[in-house]
């Protein structure tokens, strides 16, 4: 691969040939100084490609190149930066090597159908793939060993276009691999490398390619290639595909497929980690290949049980993948006997013991098969436990083996890198290098002494990129013929950087409850509108392509911006994603979230405006119920309710508005600073950015089952050469009784 990116890039001057290496690993994605080596080749090409330096260096004029190469100070910047990128990827210390030794840590295989790793790789579509896109970023700081597996979805997620009635439109628009941070994955003849997924007939190969996150190699299975069938080729297109055999397909691909590409690149790991249920099947290829070298079935499920970690996030029972028995007959029934099991043995790994008529359960698979269960908060993991306890009948109420580990965000690429100067100019100088111990609470105690008037205007400035960032979005599309004049006022063309501001932006599922603000339009209506104390909401995200009921939500929501009665005080945003995410969680005043209790498994959106001093109301679910404090935002929802939860729901944000958040924020002192809200943005940052961050989160995973793992690991690296010895001593006598044989001679000698 190096000599086709040399002849790619050929144009690049050798001087600063090193930018082709940086734009292909997405270290530099949450460096911003590595950022800025982009962005000072030119501005507008930095713009562009959309913040992607693959597409950026492509198509920059080649006199912005040279330029850069005969600049002394550019020059005396790259070498810096690129010192700190090769330290970085040839470290062998870091946080994890000094606990647990470097010769002695067994590599994980981390399994997910989706990453949020950057909006130029589109293989996300929420919370589930920027929390695995995260754990990987974090792991690559701390230096634990890891091999990810996903898929190279060629048409993405889904890009939203609303209609000027407000109903979403998917428009598939496939990616340009050439002009994004992956790289084929090629054999010792510089050809792609492509392999055969086992035990699918007819057979389907994928292709592998690889996005390199800091430390961290993800490799990408690819279906979208000639040799296979068209139906295969689409197994690979886009996420969750809604027709329930391709579906079955894609989870075979990629569980026993990733497995079977590991081992084709030779990579060996002792542990796996499965984020959700999809990848479950990687784990009976696991106990598959034990039982081919001689191991009972039994046995193996034991070994592979205990070098297994699953995390499952999702309490809505639709969101559980569940096949038909007849589906699983037709490409698992040559492979019950490889397992050393019957048809009825290998179902009952993926029976719902409430609904055994159901079909197979990809999350009762996960629970069974491995020993170690985590939901994604305290919350999450307390309903998890009521959901799944009847896999483990007769357990003592709290015994139930599901733990929790609660989310965190990856605290260098959600803050801002203003913010982050902020907190280097008051926090640097006490600690230098704070930001290697960032979970560490007492550090963050540092922020209280930050000015208010520095935090605030920060905010300001903030807010207003904000603002510009969504004009800026209308203006390009206006300009290339693609919107409607009605459309203007509903996307937040009279939004205004001195008014209230609330952020609502996530999945438009039902139980999210995307539109309970508006349960009392009326009251609403006055919030809004009110001349000396105005508010405006701003709403984003995207309903899945086969939910009718979450675009109805969106709709609704649409039109209301669309109405003059509401002043112009409500957007919508087109196309959320991760780029415009970080203008949001920068930007807002306020970050509403009010789904359906018990429902948010996490929500992990609140933790990234938080870090950047953006207050929090929401409901008592998901993280909310341990980061909040009283003082750090506003809270409701946490009583029982036995009549009409979103009437009761709406009528407490209500209140909190009028009565709290909206006298807080106007309330201003001479020098035009809301001190009082200040201090509710410093509480915010202080009790929230240490405890939600990803490095308190992957060091609880490497504690909690780190010893676990490697003790298993061990044991069953010894069974299996146990196995193995003794395989080959039989082999041995047998070839050597072979020899030794008498032979008689036949009749016709």
């Amino acid at each position: 691969m190096e000599n086709a990116k040399r002849e790619q890039f050929s144009h690049v001057p050798e001087r600063i040939g090193g930018l082709v290496d940086l734009a292909y690993n997405l270290w530099w994605s949450w460096n911003p100084e590595a950022r800025f080596l982009f962005k000072q080749l030119n501005q507008q090409a930095w713009k562009a490609s959309a913040h992607n330096p693959v597409r950026m260096l492509r198509e920059i004029p080649q006199e912005f190149l040279d330029r850069a190469a005969a600049h002394p100070e550019y020059l005396h910047r790259y070498d810096i930066i690129m010192h700190r990128f090769h330290r970085y990827m040839d470290a062998t210390g870091g946080w994890f090597s000094e606990k647990f030794g470097e010769s002695d840590a067994p590599t994980i295989a981390y399994f997910s159908a989706e990453y949020g790793l950057h909006h130029s790789l589109p293989f996300y579509a929420g919370g589930l793939g920027f929390l695995a896109g995260d754990h990987l970023k974090e792991c690559s700081d701390l230096g634990v060993p890891m091999v990810a597996v996903g898929f190279m979805y060629s048409k993405g997620y889904l890009h939203q276009h609303i209609r000027p009635d407000g109903w979403q439109d998917g428009i598939n628009e496939p990616l340009d691999r050439e002009a994004a941070p992956i790289t084929r994955v090629l054999d010792e003849s510089g050809e792609q490398i492509i392999v055969q997924v086992p035990h699918i007939e007819p057979p389907i190969y994928v292709a592998v390619w690889k996005v390199q996150v800091g430390r961290v190699p993800v490799y990408l299975l690819d279906t979208d290639i000639p040799i296979n069938d068209p139906g295969a080729r689409t197994i690979s297109s886009q996420l969750y595909i809604g027709d329930r055999e391709q579906r079955l397909r894609q989870e075979i691909v990629l569980g026993i497929g990733g497995r079977k590409v590991l081992h084709a690149l030779g990579i060996e790991y002792s542990a796996v980690h499965l984020n959700e249920g999809h990848p479950a099947f990687a784990l009976l290829e696991r106990i598959r290949e034990r039982v081919e070298i001689g191991m009972s079935f039994e046995q193996a499920l034991e070994y592979v049980r205990g070098t297994s970690v699953f995390t499952t996030h999702t309490p809505v029972p639709a969101g559980h993948d569940i096949f038909p028995f007849d589906l699983i007959d037709r490409y698992f029934g040559s492979y019950y006997p490889s397992l050393g099991i019957d048809r009825n043995t290998f179902f009952q790994l993926g029976l719902h013991p409430e609904n055994p008529g159901h079909g197979f359960n990809m999350t009762a698979l996960a629970l069974r098969t491995s020993a170690h269960h985590n939901g994604v908060s305290r919350m999450n993991g307390v309903v998890a436990r009521d959901m799944w306890k009847c896999l483990w009948p007769g357990a003592p109420e709290g015994c139930v083996p599901i733990d929790h580990v609660t989310n965190g965000v990856h605290v260098p690429t959600w803050m801002n890198p203003r913010v982050r100067e902020l907190y280097d100019r008051h926090i640097g100088p006490v600690c230098p290098d704070w930001m290697e111990v960032h979970d560490d609470p007492a550090i963050w105690k540092l922020a209280d002494e930050i000015p208010d008037e520095e935090i605030w205007h920060l905010h300001q400035w903030l807010k207003a990129k904000l603002f510009n960032r969504m004009r800026e979005r209308k203006r390009v599309k206006w300009n290339e013929g693609r919107d409607e004049p009605i459309n203007l006022v509903a996307e937040g063309a009279f939004l205004n950087p001195s008014i209230l501001t609330i952020g609502f932006a996530r999945r438009f599922s039902t139980y999210k409850r995307a539109n309970l603000i508006f349960e009392d339009l009326e009251r609403l209506k006055r919030i809004l509108t009110d001349p000396w104390r105005p508010v405006q909401i701003i709403f984003a995200g995207k309903a899945h392509p086969s939910d009718n009921d979450g675009k109805r939500i969106l709709q609704e929501i649409y039109q209301y911006a669309q109405r003059p009665e509401f002043g112009g005080r409500i957007a919508f945003v087109e196309d959320y994603g991760e780029q415009m995410a970080q203008y949001l969680v920068h930007g807002v005043d306020v970050w509403l979230n009010n789904p359906l209790p018990p429902m948010e498994a996490s929500g992990t959106s609140g933790m990234k405006a938080s870090l950047n001093g953006v207050l929090n109301l929401s409901i008592l679910d998901g993280w909310w119920v341990e980061g909040y404090n009283g003082r750090n935002g506003w809270a409701f929802g946490g009583e029982a309710v036995s009549c009409n939860r979103d009437e009761v729901d709406a009528g407490a944000i209500y209140r909190i508005l009028e009565e709290e958040v909206i006298p807080r924020y106007y309330s201003r002192s001479i020098d035009g600073i809301p001190h009082d809200w200040v201090k509710m943005m410093k509480e915010s940052i202080t009790s929230n950015s240490p405890q939600f961050s990803a490095r308190r989160m992957v060091k609880e995973y490497v504690w909690k089952y780190y010893p676990s793992l490697q003790k298993a690991a061990e044991a069953d690296y010894r069974a299996v050469s146990a196995v193995l010895e003794k395989k080959a001593a039989w082999d041995l006598e047998r070839r050597s009784s072979t020899e030794n044989a008498i032979e008689f001679p036949g009749e016709t000698d």
